[in-house]
Parts: C-alpha cells; structure tokens; sequence
C-alpha cells in the first residue's frame, strides 16, 4: 500500500545538478538528497545529513538512494510521523544542511566538517529564499547549528534550545529546534516531557 506521507519526486527542489564542491562527499554518495515539498510551504525540516540508507528497502530507502531528503526507513518515516501528528501530514518541505551522505569509510555516517557544511550553507539558503516558510524545524544539534549560523547564533547547550523559539532576523521565520528523531526517545525525559506533550508543545509553535 502507498504511504500517503512519502514525498513525490516531483516536489523535489534541485539548486545545483551534479554538485561536486566537496570531493570526499562525491565518492561516497550515491545520489545528492535535495529538499523535497511543496515550494510554498509554511514550515521547513532541517536534518544533518543523509544516512547511508538501504536501497533493498521496500519504499524508504533513504535519501542517498531517492535524491530526497528525510526518506529513511527511521529517520524519515518518524519525523513525518510527527509532523502528521501535530496536524502537518502535507505542506511541509523536508532538507538537510548537507545534501550528501557523509560516510565513516564502513558504511556508516560521520559529521560533516565544517567545510562541507560551509560549501552547502550556499544551497539551504537558496531553499528557505525559494520557500520562504514560516517556521523552521532544526532536528537534532547539528541541525540547530546549521540554522542558527545563518544568523549568525552561536549554540552552547542544544537541549536548551528544544522547542524554544528563536526568530530570525535575516528571513523573518521562526526557528523551533526539535529532538533528532532518531534519537527523540532517550532524550525525552531529560526535557521532562512524555510523548504526547512533546507533541502538544510543538503544535502550540506551529502556525
């Protein structure tokens, strides 16, 4: 059965075909994941990066086999889980700060360093100018930082800034930074929230 969540590859925004600015991400990916919604969008999501992803997988393979951002089996599917939870299952565009899959040399990821983040600043930028959202969703640290230094913002303690608003005063969104997905379950109780508040808070940020 089709899951009505999954993106169609037609919403995909391509800012720059075939980008090779960082050599060590050209050899290791396998497609460029772009940001994939609707160009309208009220809120944008922004991960890290993709994961290496499964391409046996039945439909979420992940975005280094879809060229689409947030389309992993984990990842992917539980953010746009709870975006259709708090009342977003559509209008939402989904990307990451790096489009490329950065590899480990065993198969799994590393952090981007600073000049793959920096070379791919360039194309977030051109995403949120194009989209011109609302709200924007950092998933995780590195994520947050990504969004914040285009404010120029420095992040000191990520937990901190969980589902604090920040308003952004180069674009004019707001910026609610959000657990990693991947990760939501073990931090969640330090924030001292169960599940369904967690969520009840988010929908309360959103426009």
């Amino acid at each position: 059965m089709t899951d009505p969540a999954f993106p169609n590859s037609a919403d995909t925004l391509i800012v720059e075909a075939n980008c090779a600015r960082c050599p060590a991400l050209v050899e290791c990916r396998n497609r460029i994941s772009w940001g994939v919604g609707p160009d309208d969008a009220t809120i944008v999501v922004v991960g890290e990066a993709p994961g290496a992803g499964n391409p046996d997988a039945d439909r979420w393979q992940g975005g280094n086999w879809t060229g689409m951002s947030y389309t992993a089996q984990h990842s992917g599917r539980r953010i746009r889980e709870t975006m259709a939870t708090v009342g977003y299952e559509s209008g939402v565009f989904y990307t990451n700060a790096v489009k490329c899959f950065p590899s480990d040399g065993e198969g799994s990821n590393r952090a981007p360093t600073a000049a793959e983040k920096e070379n791919c600043r360039e194309h977030l930028v051109a995403e949120l100018e194009t989209i011109e959202p609302d709200v924007v969703i950092p998933t995780g640290r590195h994520a947050t930082e990504s969004v914040f230094s285009l404010d120029g913002i420095s992040l000191g303690g990520f937990l901190e800034t969980v589902l604090e608003p920040v308003e952004s005063e180069r674009f004019g969104y707001t910026v609610v930074p959000l657990l990693h997905p991947a990760y939501r379950d073990v931090w969640l109780s330090r924030l001292g929230y169960e599940l369904d508040e967690y969520f009840e808070e988010l929908a309360s940020l959103l426009p």
